[in-house]
């Protein structure tokens, strides 16, 4: 561990510091270890903290902070805090509660995200249905974010994975805790293709309080949320509750009337959700211009026969439409140039001009 992040686990563990706490002192302070030499006499000062149960950090070499580093390191994972730019994923940034450290084993995607969640006691076709949207979407490289609980939460990841994409884990326990303890296979597929990630320390415990701020980090890393199969008042309304207050989209799928987990799904549907009946549905509603898998593969085999200027040309342009005189700025090639190169791009069929004589790639199977 760096000395940044054993400083982040003294300031996590500090009884009575809480995660509001800790992002005042990274406010404050911009370096752990500049808090800790302040210490709770320091902090008394700042504006807007409460240290009146703040207690003293713990020592480097205490129990708690020995125990908690010797799991991460057994573990392999590490520390990611709010002030890292570069590696905090960037929508849970913008939530107006997000968690100040998150720990983390595997590697975080970057790119688009769907949170998928739903009834732990699932049925047959709702574990099917699931595991067939999470495959298709994982397939165009959009992550599946679920809380590797029993049911939909397990098909949605199980799917990610036979769709050859990525897909997250988060807990509600501590990253070195696998709960289910039945989802250990699932949770290490899950660490081989995308990440497992929680805000909890080190052998924290799955207690049922830890899971509504769980799934709040499950909706805050996405753009959307499906619903599959909740009854009302479950874990999964609750993540839709915090994707409606983050401005995300909502997404599910109709349940039988009489089905107790079709109630909190059909509530969903009557107050506005969007329905969903299979991955297009999600895709039209959020990433209408994604290609399919096979569209990609066209264009990469098509890409794959240019060369040069071309090459150049063809990499600029996608699914937004561009005028020549901008690929020309882009490409510091002349107009004249720029024209030739276009004319025999369309004619090839790996391009296509709008009106207004602007130029997309070809989404012609």
């Amino acid at each position: 561990m760096t000395a940044d992040e054993t400083a982040w686990l003294r300031l996590h563990l500090t009884p009575g510091l809480g995660r509001i706490g800790l992002i005042h002192l990274m406010k404050a302070y911009g370096c752990p270890r500049a808090a800790l030499a302040a210490g709770p006499a320091g902090w008394s000062g700042l504006a807007g903290f409460r240290s009146g149960k703040v207690q003293t950090p713990p020592a480097e070499n205490s129990p708690p902070v020995t125990q908690a580093r010797e799991s991460l390191s057994r573990t392999g994972a590490r520390i990611v805090s709010l002030l890292d730019r570069e590696a905090y994923p960037p929508l849970l940034r913008e939530i107006h509660d997000p968690p100040a450290l998150l720990y983390v084993r595997g590697n975080l995607p970057c790119g688009e995200a769907l949170a998928v969640v739903g009834a732990r006691r699932a049925s047959t076709a709702g574990r099917r249905l699931t595991a067939e949207i999470s495959r298709e979407l994982a397939s165009r490289d959009i992550t599946i974010v679920s809380g590797l609980a029993r049911g939909i939460d397990t098909a949605a990841h199980q799917g990610a994975l036979d769709g050859e994409g990525t897909t997250v884990g988060v807990l509600g326990c501590g990253i070195d805790r696998i709960y289910p303890p039945e989802n250990r296979r699932l949770f290490l597929e899950v660490l081989e293709r995308g990440a497992i990630l929680s805000e909890f320390p080190p052998g924290t415990p799955p207690l049922a309080r830890h899971f509504p701020g769980r799934n709040r980090i499950i909706s805050g890393m996405c753009r959307g949320v499906l619903v599959v199969e909740a009854a009302e008042g479950s874990g999964s309304l609750i993540t839709a509750d915090f994707a409606l207050e983050q401005g995300r989209d909502v997404f599910a799928v109709p349940g039988p009337v009489y089905s107790p987990t079709g109630g909190g799904v059909n509530r969903l549907l009557k107050e506005g959700a969007n329905l969903v009946t299979g991955a297009a549905d999600i895709l039209d509603a959020l990433w209408p211009h994604l290609p399919s898998p096979a569209l990609r593969q066209r264009q990469d085999t098509f890409a794959a026969a240019l060369a040069g200027d071309a090459l150049t040309l063809y990499g600029l342009i996608g699914d937004t439409p561009l005028h020549p005189d901008e690929l020309a700025r882009k490409s510091a090639l002349t107009p004249m140039e720029v024209s030739s190169i276009l004319l025999h791009l369309e004619l090839q069929g790996g391009i296509e001009q709008l009106p207004g004589m602007r130029f997309v790639r070809s989404r012609k199977p």
